[in-house]
């Protein structure tokens, strides 16, 4: 009888992996869900993405500079990819997220995403555009976090919605489009995130 608990375990766990390998090699033909037909996805084409990116960013505002554009849809795009290594995701998020609980993953929740995004972009120390802190169905088990950027002093509604969790890479969209969540700005979380790192 003690040995069921460690069966169940093994048995957990094996079938966890087989997911894993299937679902990174379905990564290559993700799934877009109902209500995410308004973002637009990553390519193989990484140029391409960058510059429809940036495009996008330069219509926030008149006063938006094309080349901080740029250097934002740059730094967007490099830094996902690279937290996607870093992180070892696999698709759906729900099963990275099941992952890290079972110490398989080390980081790849929503929050870790929108932290670890935030950093690098903030170090832009762009002019014309800032950075908000997004977060949907706060304090509940469907709580969900991005980073939004907008033109400066641009209400956080008529920002565009940086998602990284939600397929494992870059998607952005209008944040008033987004049909899965209704997002609000947390000040305060963008604050405490950008000071706990400076002060490393």
């Amino acid at each position: 009888m003690v040995i069921l608990p460690s069966l169940r375990l093994s048995a957990a766990v094996a079938v966890a992996f087989v997911f894993v390998s299937c679902a990174s090699f379905a990564r290559a033909n993700i799934f877009v869900s109902a209500g995410d037909e308004a973002a637009t996805h990553s390519t193989s084409d990484e140029a391409s993405s960058v510059a429809a990116l940036r495009d996008r960013i330069a219509k926030l505002s008149p006063s938006v500079r094309k080349d901080e554009a740029q250097r934002l849809a740059q730094c967007a795009y490099t830094n996902s990819r690279r937290l996607a290594r870093e992180y070892r995701v696999v698709w759906p998020p729900g099963l990275q997220n099941f992952l890290i609980k079972t110490g398989a993953r080390k980081r790849g929740y929503c929050y870790q995403w929108a932290e670890d995004l935030l950093v690098p972009l903030d170090a832009l120390k762009l002019q014309t555009l800032e950075f908000h802190w997004g977060e949907s169905f706060a304090g509940t088990e469907s709580e969900h976090n991005n980073v939004v950027v907008t033109a400066k002093g641009q209400p956080f509604q008529q920002g565009l919605l940086l998602d990284c969790w939600r397929y494992g890479r870059l998607i952005w969209m209008s944040v008033v489009a987004d049909r899965h969540y209704k997002w609000t700005e947390n000040k305060a979380v963008a604050e405490r995130v950008l000071k706990t790192h400076s002060s490393r």
